[in-house]
């Protein structure tokens, strides 16, 4: 939900800030006080394109600054939430989005006090907020939007249908792979040298070591040598043990008269013992070595062997060699069998389009289904609205299998009996393209994720009680969703939740607006403001007023 709008040097808005609450918001003002730079701060905080024309006259700079919140369990929350993480922000309680325009050209964007992006901006956006008025980009108008909507609205399951697309896509992507390869002939060709050289070569977990052993055959003597002195310090005459006995003897004369000698002996024999597992131990290790000449010459062949296959395939050890032996071994084998493996592929695919189409009809008829539901329960609203004789009705068409499903969705508007019937994105009246969504929102309310809908110019070219019902069907709405109206009918305004007056002023020869939440009284001066002014305006205001309130209470 919206919770502030912050604006600063933008158009004729030198400095205001904005309030909302949860339901619905009406905006009002006379024409030309600067209601449409509210709806052009929110645009640029949710990513539209910054026009530095539009910074305020003598400013160096425009700020916007929007905050959000999210109700516990809110769905909007968690998508915000993903955006967030995919773009390494920060999370928080709040969301705080700040835009500068520079007058020169360029700005800066920052989401939680990190810098952002506008394409991050446009992601948000598209989570949050729907607008609905001039040049807005209105995601009911996309067929993805109306199609996921009446899905939601049906409650229907397209998960079977999504199983048998998976698949057959699978084998396409194969198939269209394996096409892709072309002349394999000279690929073959190296690969069926390559396994051979890897098999004939047959690199072990024993290889791994080879050249560690092969060092030590090649210096078997030196080692050997000098295991032999070591052995002989250790354990001979007048070596390690031998001092050693002599110190334990010594200790053990003089322990009697002196208790320390005794700690001295122990050591002395642990040094001995120790003296003498390692004199064993090199004895032991040295013995093993091999400083055979036909032994030798054959590690000499295989560790050139080993090398010469770890360099040429880029190898560290044997198991690497084995694994990559493995995945030529596995190309080969595809490579030698394409085109039997394309028939197959084929035969698959075969198998699973039907599969697909199965479950694709199974899937139109639901969406056929609740789509004369959805139709039906959008065109009695459309009635309250303005359009006694309009018809809305929901175009579920066959179409080739694809990730949605076998058929298109589109929600088609005819506004009179024997007139054309246009899809929803060529209504050409911005006010009764408002309409038609708020009629549309209004069943959907319900199954549709959004969390706040912006409507401008809702009311143009209306009056009297479809002013009226276009008020009621924006509360209805707004039990589901927050909702922010900019409205030029008291009938409208007077339903509103919160209710917030742009007015302008000419201060020190310069234009200035502000944004003000009234109630109580000076409500009622703004509402007789829109119905004229007067004495009799006034008493019908609050009459307006007392009536919406009760409607809204029941």
């Amino acid at each position: 939900m919206l919770c502030r709008l912050k604006v600063a040097n933008l158009a004729v808005v030198e400095d205001a800030e904005a309030e909302f609450a949860g339901g619905l918001n009406v905006i009002t003002g006379e024409t030309g006080a600067g209601k449409s730079v509210i709806i052009g701060a929110l645009e640029l905080v949710l990513g539209a394109r910054a026009d530095a024309s539009a910074v305020r006259d003598g400013a160096k700079e425009a700020r916007v600054e929007a905050t959000f919140a999210f109700p516990s369990g809110a769905v909007c929350g968690a998508r915000v939430a993903a955006v967030l993480d995919e773009a390494g922000i920060e999370q928080c309680e709040e969301l705080v989005i700040r835009r500068t325009v520079n007058a020169g050209g360029g700005g800066k964007i920052r989401v939680n006090d990190c810098s952002s992006t506008a394409a991050t901006l446009r992601k948000l956006g598209a989570i949050l907020v729907d607008m609905h008025g001039p040049a807005a980009g209105r995601q009911v108008f996309e067929e993805k939007f109306q199609r996921e909507a009446l899905d939601s609205f049906g409650a229907i399951a397209t998960g079977g249908y999504g199983a048998a697309w998976a698949a057959l896509a699978g084998v396409r992507e194969e198939a269209e792979r394996l096409r892709g390869i072309g002349d394999a002939s000279g690929e073959i060709d190296m690969l069926a040298y390559q396994t051979l050289e890897l098999r004939e070569a047959g690199l072990s977990a024993e290889d791994d070591g080879l050249a560690e052993r092969h060092a030590a055959a090649a210096h078997a003597g030196d080692i050997v040598e000098a295991a032999n002195e070591a052995t002989q310090a250790l354990g001979g005459d007048g070596g390690v043990s031998d001092i050693m006995a002599r110190v334990k003897a010594r200790m053990h004369s003089v322990s009697r008269f002196f208790a320390g000698a005794q700690e001295w002996q122990e050591a002395a024999a642990d040094i001995a013992a120790r003296a003498d597992g390692l004199s064993r131990a090199i004895a032991e290790q040295a013995s093993r070595l091999d400083a055979d000449a036909g032994e030798l010459a054959r590690m000499d062949e295989r560790l050139a062997t080993v090398n010469r296959i770890k360099r040429k395939y880029k190898v560290a050890s044997a198991a690497e060699a084995q694994a990559l032996l493995e995945k030529k071994a596995a190309r080969l084998e595809e490579l030698e069998n394409l085109g039997a493996r394309l028939e197959e592929l084929a035969r698959e695919e075969a198998r699973l389009l039907a599969a697909a189409a199965s479950e694709g009809a199974k899937l139109r008829a639901l969406r056929e289904k609740a789509g004369a539901r959805l139709a039906t329960a959008v065109t009695e609203n459309l009635r309250g609205l303005g359009f006694a004789q309009a018809r809305f009705t929901v175009a579920v068409r066959q179409a080739p299998p694809s990730r949605t499903g076998c058929d298109t969705v589109e929600f088609v508007f005819e506004p009179n009996p024997g007139e054309s019937a246009r899809p929803l994105a060529e209504i050409a009246s911005s006010g009764e393209a408002a309409r038609v969504m708020l009629a549309v929102k209004a069943v959907l309310a319900g199954h549709d994720g959004t969390d706040l809908l912006v409507f401008d110019e809702i009311d143009a070219n209306i009056g009297g009680e479809t002013g009226r019902a276009v008020g009621e069907r924006m509360r209805e709405v707004a039990r589901h969703h927050q909702v922010v109206a900019i409205t030029h009918l008291p009938q409208s305004a007077v339903f509103g939740r919160r209710h917030l007056v742009v007015a302008k002023a000419v201060r020190s020869g310069r234009t200035r607006t502000s944004i003000e939440c009234v109630q109580g009284e000076a409500r009622v001066r703004e509402i007789a403001r829109m119905l004229g002014g007067g004495e009799a305006a006034a008493m019908h205001a609050k009459e307006m007023l007392s009536k919406a309130k009760e409607t809204i209470c029941q």
